[in-house]
């Protein structure tokens, strides 16, 4: 995997004293470079003398070099497992002053393990699971709560809804939020926020190809491109290619994309960028396989995964999941003061998916060897296997426009971190269906398969097929927020936010009839809904090293989350949730590790249920799960770096359910007790580093627990650099060292299988 490691190669900068640098700079380089002199006194103080004789020439060249100063700040993820700073909460924090749990997967983790996509990258984090949803999107479970892709994913703190599978090519970090967070995003965020932080242009020249060569026929290419256009100005652009027959999980790779930013105006008053982003999917789908009981009149408990190797795929040689995403930004970020800024930035995406997969189940009995049901007792290369249709063919496009105000300042005898803003939404998705046979379409018939087929046998021409509109969904959203951190003692914080969202939302279904295509009719919903969302805490902080916080959080989930509607949840009101947090996060004296802990509870107040007899929806259902997390990054020796992240989850319960479904009384679908993560790396020389990790999750049950669990499994790899030169690296990763079989994603009607052993060779070259 291909990734961007790029680090400066700038002089030192001149030294400085913090009154002749309000003196040189303007205001814009001085809030950088004055967030630097806040975590390096003692740096500055050694060199105050020497910058009081810098004469004014000198003071010039001081302008440029503290603006490398401040990227030296920002790269910390790019040479460290370890970060201090997010961004995840509306403006970027130190995360010790966060009154919530954050972990943050920095750009040096994700290129240590070769983590290609965002799905990747979250596997890395514990409490994270993956609904295997009847759609193939990215569906996340974090806590036991679902992130729904249309609501909980974020790109630079803008709201990213759409079913695309995201790459990491032109990412800086991936930033996880805990628990409730609607007060920060709006709708949402019962279990968290997923923020992707892209790469942003700096003030210097560096670039960097990777090229990845891989088993499965896995090549993959990353170009990283930082030019500086003027003294305040300079372009980013990212490149990638990726190709590969499958990735052991049975699809295919072929993807391509193309991202770039451009920035000016860096460290003045006034800065703006213009951004582009492109990626373009054309892989291939894996759906899943079915699952398989030790004998067929075996106990339901019993249901296991098929013995095959993990590369296993049964579907078909046509079936692949197409898609673009297109994002088009324009931000604008005024400065005040060193401590007050304005930033506002609209974003306009487009993005078309064509998904056509097969369902892979087992044929019925009478077409099974010996005329028996399918089960581990006569399981055979012989076992035949049918594959339906899965089509999700759809387009979703949105207008976002937000500003958000930071501000540190001294009111009242008091020290305030005011955050406050406003946003804007305009989403729209339209949904097309197939045209059936009988409505004159044509619908290709796909044959059976055996597990001893070559794998992806068969083939249907997809192109014959038609399709219609089905559905339409357009919803305008606006929110308001603020929110107030104040300094009431020199060792306590207190923290007291809240929003306010109004979101509408028109749903349109098309129905046609049987055995024509005309006449069509419509039947329209509409969603309304005012909300409120609350933020409070207290923050001890009884030395730079140590910061402790007791939270709670509020958030609210709609009908129309998923952008769709009916009869039965059209008035319903939105779900409500409440996360309760007690947390701290500590600092090693030297400040190159970091550990954060926190108890949580979050409850679900009142849930959606359909029930069975009316099909009527209603809010009375209600769960929560309670736990502990920890996560442990930096350098514990200048040659030895770690990174952990682990929860575990005691207490899970529906405290009010359906019955034939997640009942009162059973522990939540996708909810592991334990899941967690390590990596470690250490320099044995100057040249060599070695590297490796293990991820586990203990078992748990698919959607609606259907009766059985998943096993539990632990997987692990390893990694070994080679630095060939100062710009050129050879890496080697082995993830799934054993080739181990496990569910990665769960469906009551199937799994999808986690990658198997992948070996891959990356070679870096900067200049």
């Amino acid at each position: 995997m291909a990734r961007r490691r790029s680090r400066s190669a700038a002089a030192a900068a001149a030294p400085a004293t913090r009154s002749s640098l309000a003196q040189a700079l303007p205001l814009g380089a001085l809030a950088a470079g004055f967030g630097l002199a806040c975590l390096a006194p003692q740096v500055l103080a050694q060199q105050a003398p020497a910058a009081a004789a810098e004469p004014a020439a000198a003071e010039v060249s001081t302008l440029r070099k503290i603006t490398v100063k401040g990227k030296k700040d920002e790269e910390r993820g790019k040479d460290s497992l370890q970060a201090t700073t997010t961004t995840i909460g509306k403006g970027k924090q130190e995360l010790r002053d966060v009154a919530q749990s954050v972990t943050v997967v920095t750009e040096k983790l994700i290129d240590d393990r070769n983590l290609d996509t965002m799905k990747d990258v979250l596997k890395n984090t514990a409490g994270i699971s993956f609904l295997a949803a009847e759609g193939g999107e990215e569906d996340i479970r974090l806590r036991g709560f679902p992130l729904q892709s249309t609501g909980d994913v974020f790109v630079d703190g803008m709201r990213d809804p759409a079913f695309y599978d995201r790459d990491t090519f032109f990412h800086d970090r991936i930033e996880v939020l805990r628990g409730s967070a609607s007060m920060l995003f709006g709708r949402g965020s019962t279990g968290g926020a997923v923020n992707q932080v892209t790469k942003t242009p700096r003030l210097i020249n560096e670039n960097q190809v990777d090229v990845t060569v891989g088993n499965h026929q896995y090549l993959r290419v990353v170009g990283d491109f930082n030019i500086r256009t003027s003294d305040s100005s300079a372009l980013r652009l990212g490149v990638m290619d990726t190709k590969a027959d499958n990735n052991g999980a049975g699809s295919s790779i072929n993807k391509t994309g193309l991202a770039g930013t451009y920035r000016w105006g860096i460290g003045e008053r006034d800065e703006f960028s213009l951004s582009f982003y492109h990626l373009d999917n054309d892989n291939g789908m894996n759906y899943g396989l079915p699952w398989i009981r030790p004998t067929a009149t075996s106990d339901v408990s019993t249901t296991t995964l098929l013995p095959v190797d993990p590369s296993a795929y049964f579907g078909m040689n046509s079936d692949r999941n197409q898609g673009e995403a297109t994002t088009v930004g324009f931000s604008h970020l005024h400065r005040f003061s060193p401590t007050m800024e304005l930033s506002t930035k609209v974003r306009i995406g487009d993005y078309d998916r064509n998904q056509r997969a097969s369902t892979v189940r087992f044929a019925a009995a009478t077409l099974q060897p010996g005329g028996a049901a399918a089960s581990l007792a006569n399981f055979s290369s012989a076992t035949v296997l049918t594959r339906g249709t899965q089509l999700k063919v759809q387009n979703v496009r949105n207008l976002y426009a937000q500003t958000d105000f930071s501000g540190k300042f001294d009111g009242l005898g008091v020290k305030h971190e005011v955050m406050a803003g406003a946003d804007y939404a305009v989403e729209r998705k339209k949904v097309y269906a197939q045209v059936t046979a009988a409505q004159g379409g044509v619908v290709p018939t796909k044959a059976t398969t055996t597990v001893g087929a070559d794998s992806g046998s068969g083939w249907v021409d997809e192109s014959l097929r038609s399709f219609r509109t089905g559905n339409e969904y357009t919803s305008r959203g606006v929110g308001f927020y603020a929110q107030d951190l104040v300094q009431v003692a020199p060792m306590w914080k207190v923290l007291v936010g809240g929003r306010y969202d109004r979101l509408d939302g028109d749903y349109d279904i098309y129905t046609v009839p049987t055995a024509s295509l005309n006449p069509v009719t419509t039947t329209s919903y509409k969603m309304e809904v005012s909300e409120w969302s609350k933020r409070a805490g207290v923050i001890f902080q009884p030395s730079e090293r140590m910061s402790f916080h007791l939270s709670g959080a509020t958030s609210f989930n709609t009908s129309g989350d998923a952008y769709s509607l009916s009869a039965g949840n059209a008035d319903v009101p939105p779900e409500q949730s409440i996360n309760a947090e007690l947390g701290g996060y500590l600092t090693s004296a030297d400040g190159n590790f970091t550990g954060r802990f926190a108890i949580f509870r979050t409850t679900k107040l009142h849930e959606r249920n359909t029930d069975p007899d009316s099909a009527l929806v209603t809010l009375s259902g209600k769960r929560h799960v309670a736990g502990l997390e920890i996560d442990l990054s930096g350098r514990l020796t200048p040659s030895w770096e770690v990174f952990g992240s682990y929860m575990w989850l005691p207490v899970a319960n529906i405290d009010a359910g359906v019955a034939g479904s997640e009942g009162q009384g059973t522990r939540p679908s996708l909810t592991p007790k334990h899941s967690g993560t390590f990596w470690t790396t250490y320099q044995l020389t100057p040249k060599v580093r070695v590297g490796g990790g293990l991820n586990a999750r203990s078992s748990m049950t698919p959607n609606r627990n259907p009766g059985w669990a998943a096993p539990k499994y632990i997987t692990g790899d390893l990694m070994a650099e080679y630095k060939v030169s100062e710009d050129f690296t050879v890496k080697a990763n082995v993830s799934n060292v054993t080739n181990k079989l496990y569910a990665e994603s769960l469906y009551s009607g199937h799994y999808v299988p986690g990658a198997g052993r992948l070996i891959q060779v990356t070679g870096s070259l900067k200049f």
